[in-house]
C-alpha cells in the first residue's frame, strides 16, 4: 500500500510505482495524488527541474531527456543559458552537443533561467558549483542560493536530490531544513562522479550512490536512477554517508595520483633507464584482497573543478573537528607541484644543450586541464606556463582545438588555431594534454615541422616506446614524466 508521510501532508508516490491505483481499460487516475505518482505509475518517465546547467547539470539534463524524461535546466549564468538557447553548446564533452540538440529538437530539454519551472518537476536536481574559498574551506553560497530560489515553488511529494559536492551536513541542514519549511519534499544526496571527456558513457553505466533523509526519500532516489537509466544503485544510511563518499572518492585519486607523481620522480632522479609507466604496469598486477593494486597514470599536473578542492574539503572538516589529516595536505602538495617540475625538467633539457630558455621557441599542446575535454577550469597547464616564463623562456605558442576562444582570453591566453603553425620551427613540443588530435600526431609529422633536434616534451601524451624510439632515430630528444 502507499503510505502517507509523517504528519498527514502529503504521499511518497515514488516509492511504491509499482502499485495500481486504478483499472488501466475503465478507471481514470485517482485524483488528488502527486503527479509524480501518476507518471510512474503509467510507465510514463518524469519531469525533471535541474537548478545549475554547467558541465554536470547539462550533461545529466541531455542525458535524462533521451531518456524519456521532459527536463528543464535553470541557471542564472545569462550568457550560458543564451548560448544553449541559440545551438551553441558552451560544454565541450564529447558528444553533448549533438545529444543537447537532438533532445531540445525533440521538445523534451529546455534551457531558462525561470525557477518557477520547478513547480511543475516530479523531481529536482541540484547541480550547482562549491567552489573552494580563499581560506581553502567550501563555499557554500551557491546552495544557499539555489535552495531559496526554488522555495516558493516546491510542493508535497517532489524528491530534491542534491548533486553538488558540499561537506557532509549540508543536504540535511541547509537544503532539507529550509525546504520542509514550506512543503513535505523528499530529500537525498547522490554524489557526482562522472569524467571530464567520458561524461555520457559514464552516466549511463557507473553505479550511482543515494543517500536519503528518511526511507522514503531514498527508496524515491533509487527508483528514479534505476528506472531513467537503468544503473546498480548504491543505498546508503543517509545523506552525509552519501556526501563523504564523494569526498572519499576525490581524496583517493588525488592520493594516487601524487603516488605515481612521487614514483615518475624518483625513476627521473635514479641513474637508470626507468620507465615509471613500465614500473606502475608491473606494479599494478599485484592482487591484494579483492583486487589489484591501481597505481594511476602520472602527468604534469592535476587540475579540474573537483580534485583540486575536494581534498582540501576534507583537511578543513578534520581540522573543524579537531582531527590533523595528513593525507590530504600532502596530495595537494605533491599534484601542485607538477607543473614548476615539468616546468625545471625542460629548462634542464635547454641547459644540457647550452641553450639560453629566452632564445628557443616552445609549442605548447593543450591548455585544458584534461584530455578530450576543452575545461580549463583550475587547468594545471596555466601554472606550468608561469613556470616556464620563470625559467626564462619568452616564446611560446599555445593550440588546444577543445578550448573556446573566450576561455582561453578569460586566463590570458592566445590560442594559435592552428596546430601546423604552432609546431613549426619549435625548438620544443610539449604535450600537456592527450586530446585524440595530439595522439593522432605522429613522430614523422612532428619531425616534418619542429625545428632539428627539438624537445619532445611527453606531459600526457604517453608515446609507447616504438614511438619514442622513432622520435630518437629522428634526431629529437625524448622526456617524459617519469620517462
Amino acid at each position: 500500500m502507499l503510505h502517507r508521510r509523517r504528519g498527514g501532508r502529503g504521499y511518497a508516490g515514488l516509492v511504491t510505482p509499482t502499485v495500481k491505483m486504478w483499472n488501466y481499460r475503465t478507471e481514470l487516475p485517482m485524483r488528488g495524488w502527486p503527479k509524480s505518482y501518476h507518471s510512474v505509475c503509467r510507465g510514463l518517465m518524469y519531469k525533471v527541474a535541474i537548478v545549475g546547467s554547467g558541465f554536470i547539470g547539462s550533461t545529466i539534463a541531455s542525458v535524462l531527456a533521451s531518456s524519456g524524461c521532459d527536463v528543464d535546466a535553470i541557471d542564472v549564468n545569462e550568457r550560458l543559458i543564451a548560448a544553449f538557447e541559440r545551438g551553441d553548446c558552451p560544454i565541450k564533452e564529447p558528444g553533448l552537443a549533438e545529444l543537447c540538440a537532438k533532445q531540445k529538437a525533440a521538445g523534451r530539454l529546455r534551457f531558462g533561467n525561470d525557477f518557477s519551472r520547478v513547480a511543475d518537476a516530479d523531481v529536482i536536481l541540484v547541480t550547482v558549483g562549491t567552489p573552494l574559498a580563499e581560506d581553502f574551506t567550501p563555499d557554500i553560497s551557491h546552495i544557499h542560493a539555489a535552495t531559496e530560489a526554488i522555495v516558493p515553488y516546491v510542493r508535497d511529494g517532489q524528491l530534491v536530490m542534491v548533486k553538488s559536492t558540499v561537506p557532509p551536513g549540508i543536504t540535511r541542514v541547509v537544503v532539507a531544513e529550509r525546504l520542509r519549511q514550506v512543503a513535505d519534499v523528499l530529500v537525498a544526496f547522490s554524489p557526482e562522479r562522472l569524467a571530464e571527456g567520458t561524461a555520457i558513457r559514464e552516466l549511463s553505466s557507473l553505479p550511482i550512490v543515494v543517500g536519503g533523509l528518511d526511507a522514503e526519500s531514498s527508496a524515491a532516489a533509487e527508483t528514479f536512477w534505476k528506472k531513467t537509466l537503468g544503473v546498480n544503485v548504491i543505498v546508503v544510511s543517509s545523506p552525509e554517508a552519501a556526501e563523504v563518499v564523494k569526498l572519499a572518492d576525490n581524496l583517493w585519486i588525488d592520493l594516487n595520483i601524487a603516488l605515481a607523481h612521487d614514483l615518475a620522480k624518483l625513476c627521473d632522479a635514479l641513474p637508470y633507464d626507468l620507465d615509471v609507466l613500465e614500473v606502475i604496469a608491473g606494479a599494478n598486477s599485484l592482487k591484494k584482497g579483492q583486487h589489484y593494486v591501481n597505481i594511476l597514470t602520472p602527468s604534469n599536473g592535476v587540475g579540474g573543478y573537483c580534485l583540486t578542492k575536494d581534498p582540501w574539503f576534507v583537511h578543513t572538516l578534520g581540522t573543524r573537528h579537531g582531527t590533523e589529516l595528513l593525507t590530504p595536505q600532502t596530495s595537494r602538495a605533491v599534484n601542485a607541484g607538477m607543473p614548476a617540475y615539468c616546468a625545471s625538467q625542460i629548462a634542464q633539457w635547454a641547459r644540457s644543450r647550452d641553450r639560453l630558455p629566452s632564445s628557443l621557441q616552445l609549442a605548447v599542446l593543450g591548455l585544458a586541464f584534461k584530455t578530450n575535454s576543452g575545461d580549463v577550469r583550475l587547468t594545471p597547464v596555466m601554472p606550468l606556463l608561469d613556470a616556464l616564463q620563470a625559467e626564462g623562456f619568452r616564446s611560446v605558442r599555445v593550440h588546444d582545438p577543445m578550448v573556446r576562444k573566450e576561455d582561453a582570453d578569460d586566463w590570458g591566453v592566445v590560442l594559435n588555431p592552428s596546430m601546423d603553425d604552432t609546431l613549426r620551427n619549435a625548438d620544443g613540443v610539449i604535450f600537456l594534454v592527450g586530446h585524440d588530435d595530439f595522439k593522432a600526431l605522429s613522430p614523422a609529422r612532428i619531425a616534418s615541422l619542429a625545428a632539428p633536434g627539438a624537445l619532445v616534451f611527453d606531459g600526457r601524451r604517453y608515446f609507447d616506446r616504438s614511438e619514442i624510439a622513432e622520435i630518437q632515430d629522428l634526431g629529437f630528444a625524448y622526456k617524459g614524466v617519469g620517462r
